[in-house]
């Protein structure tokens, strides 16, 4: 296999965290050895591991003839059943005599809390499930839902779960072109907003947004209108409809219907590269058993766990995380408005304190930030309810999740560092807490039922520990996506024609000596120089683990001499940057992993262009790299557009 078809692999993590005797007395999975056990049913016996699953796990109304099925038109899952997603996370749960357990406990930005059981819960979805059909929404019809962080978010998803109608949820932050967009692509038949929302202490004005994207969105016949700040908002007669004026009228018994599994559930938008966003589509049985089981066997959720997914529901994170995966187990959930830093850099640490939160599931961006505004904000909270901390959307560096790991998880805590997609519909690669021991910055192993494969450029699949290639996924597995709503070609293409038979990710990867995989950035992240592949995340790593960088980014632009040179822009802590500084992370680069990876550029900057969940948009970066002064590219995802034009400023200064 020639050396040009791999990456090279460059860092290296040699620490290593066993799980604790006393987690893993609790766990659900153990061992090492039952987490392989479990492994080696669902690839041994795939079709009757998923049988077993789908038959345990989901309410069946009728059941299903057969597993799995593929053909010309695509996938399908546990085909002839019917089943109901709303059903499973709520009526299931009121059955199995849970009702009066709490489901969510909301706070919002100013402090007010907000408790529901499942009985409450399932009375408001009932109700607004009741408002949806009065408002002539049928299966298959398409609702908008452009919210805050609001207990209304939830039950909005989950009412239209239960009539089968197909919920389209945009983050209540995108602009109202990208709501029009979106609306448009999607033919929404309804749109659900809210007069506003607090971020930071100010009020967003949502139906201010709303009301522009609707004079753009020819099929949206009703906008219904939540009263969340009390801020004076236009209504427009005939369209416009308060949300407590229509909840007061409704009847709170709405029959869950049985729906095919393949039904529509959700479409979710994510941005590419090039061109529109596009609609990634989920279906009803698969995703839920998928954001069912893995829930459950990522977080190792007992049922007095108090779960803090901090996440919006403007992201499949939510979606799986925070709605889907944790209600339909039973589980209680905190859903918090705001800003993690208001009205102070404590707020997070905070509510875990009051709410005695067991679980954390938070982003390394958001973990980042929280280091860069200092120790004090956290050690000044008792954070002993912890018991386990997760992370998500994107690769963490091993500095950041060692600081995790201490200062927030007490060295008490397992990591779950998961890594999925949109697209997969739920965690594909992480350890399991009371089986599998951790190594900072790797998402260890797969979940049981997950096959994935390492392929080089040239197609063959790479078997030499820690060469790194293409991340694809050898077998189906349930919670898979079902396609791109109204373009089922350019889902094909993405996905699985580079590498026939095999649905490929976008992302790069190794594995290790010890079966351990290390996500190494997105395909088009990789920089050659002089021939030699490099991962951008290993750069950005070693970076970050200097005591002054705070966030770095690492990119390729075009050189004579190597092919690729290695641009890096860098955000500091701790005082105004200089050229001493400059010099010293080169210096530091090179004594991390080496001479091959110090970087020719390194640009420092204020802040980095990320989009609104909070991952880095490198692309726009490469196009400053590379001295492109025009934005071609899709930017609806971008969370400030300041930051861009800063960058581009001063590069021409």
């Amino acid at each position: 296999m020639s050396e040009q078809h791999n990456i090279d692999n460059v860092m290296h993590e040699h620490r290593r965290f066993e799980p604790t005797e006393g987690f893993r007395q609790r766990a659900h999975i153990p061992s090492l050895e039952a987490y392989q056990s479990v492994y080696r049913q669902a690839t041994e016996d795939w079709e009757g591991f998923w049988r077993k699953q789908a038959e345990t796990e989901l309410a069946w109304m009728q059941p299903f003839t057969s597993v799995f099925e593929r053909d010309d038109h695509g996938v399908r899952w546990f085909d002839g059943g019917t089943t109901n997603v709303s059903y499973n996370c709520l009526d299931a749960i009121i059955a199995a005599g849970q009702g009066q357990r709490t489901a969510i406990i909301w706070e919002g930005e100013p402090g007010e809390i907000v408790r529901l059981t499942y009985n409450e819960l399932l009375q408001q979805v009932c109700k607004f499930a009741n408002v949806l059909r009065g408002l002539g929404v049928q299966p298959g019809d398409v609702v908008s839902i452009y919210m805050p962080m609001t207990p209304e978010l939830a039950i909005a998803m989950l009412a239209c779960a239960r009539i089968g109608a197909v919920h389209s949820v945009i983050f209540a932050g995108f602009s109202a072109e990208a709501v029009a967009d979106r609306n448009n692509d999607a033919s929404a038949k309804v749109q659900l907003t809210a007069d506003g929302a607090w971020r930071r202490g100010k009020l967003l004005p949502l139906k201010q947004t709303v009301d522009q994207a609707l004079a753009k969105s020819s099929t949206v016949q009703h906008c219904v209108v939540l009263r969340r700040t009390g801020q004076e908002v236009p209504m427009t007669a005939g369209r416009d409809l308060w949300w407590h004026d229509l909840m007061s009228q409704a009847d709170d018994h709405c029959p869950a219907p049985a729906l095919p599994s393949e039904h529509p559930l959700f479409i979710l938008y994510t941005s590419g590269s090039t061109g529109k966003p596009k609609g990634i589509l989920h279906t009803t049985a698969g995703y839920n058993l998928w954001a069912k089981l893995t829930f459950r066997w990522v977080f190792d959720w007992r049922p007095d766990d108090i779960y803090w997914c901090t996440a919006d529901c403007g992201w499949v994170t939510g979606h799986s995380y925070i709605v889907y995966g944790p209600l339909s187990n039973g589980a209680t959930i905190l859903m918090y408005e705001g800003a993690p830093n208001h009205p102070a850099e404590d707020r997070i640490w905070d509510i875990v304190e009051r709410h005695r939160v067991t679980i954390l599931y938070t982003a390394p961006t958001a973990i980042r930030a929280m280091i860069s505004w200092g120790d004090q904000h956290v050690e000044k909270h008792d954070l002993s309810s912890l018991r386990l901390l997760g992370t998500v959307g994107e690769g963490i560096n091993p500095e950041a999740w060692m600081w995790y790991h201490t200062k927030v998880g007490g060295e008490r805590c397992p990591i779950v560092d998961t890594w999925w997609q949109t697209e997969t519909g739920g965690i594909m690669l992480s350890p399991l807490p009371g089986a599998i021991a951790t190594k900072p910055g790797s998402c260890t192993m797969p979940l049981p039922g997950v096959v994935p494969a390492i392929i080089d450029e040239a197609g063959e699949e790479v078997t030499e520990a820690n060469q790194g290639g293409r991340l694809c996924i050898a077998k189906p597995w349930p919670g898979m996506l079902r396609g791109i709503w109204g373009d089922p070609q350019r889902h094909f293409t993405q996905y699985w024609e580079a590498v026939p038979g095999m649905y490929l990710t976008g992302d790069n990867a190794r594995r290790d000596e010890d079966g351990y995989y290390w996500i190494m950035g997105r395909i088009d992240d990789v920089i050659n120089v002089s021939g030699h592949r490099l991962s951008t995340i290993e750069v950005e790593s070693a970076l970050v683990s200097h005591p002054r960088v705070a966030e770095a980014a690492a990119v390729g632009r075009p050189d004579a001499l190597k092919g690729q040179a290695i641009c890096v822009f860098v955000s500091v802590k701790g005082g105004e940057p200089d050229e001493e500084l400059r010099q010293a992370l080169k210096l530091h680069v090179r004594k991390e992993i080496g001479a091959l990876a110090v970087p020719d550029d390194i640009r420092f900057t204020p802040s980095l262009p990320k989009t609104r969940s909070g991952k880095i948009m490198r692309r726009l970066l490469r196009d400053i790299a590379e001295g492109k002064k025009e934005v071609k590219q899709d930017t609806s995802t971008l969370e400030d557009m300041a930051v861009l034009a800063k960058l581009h400023e001063n590069d021409e200064s």
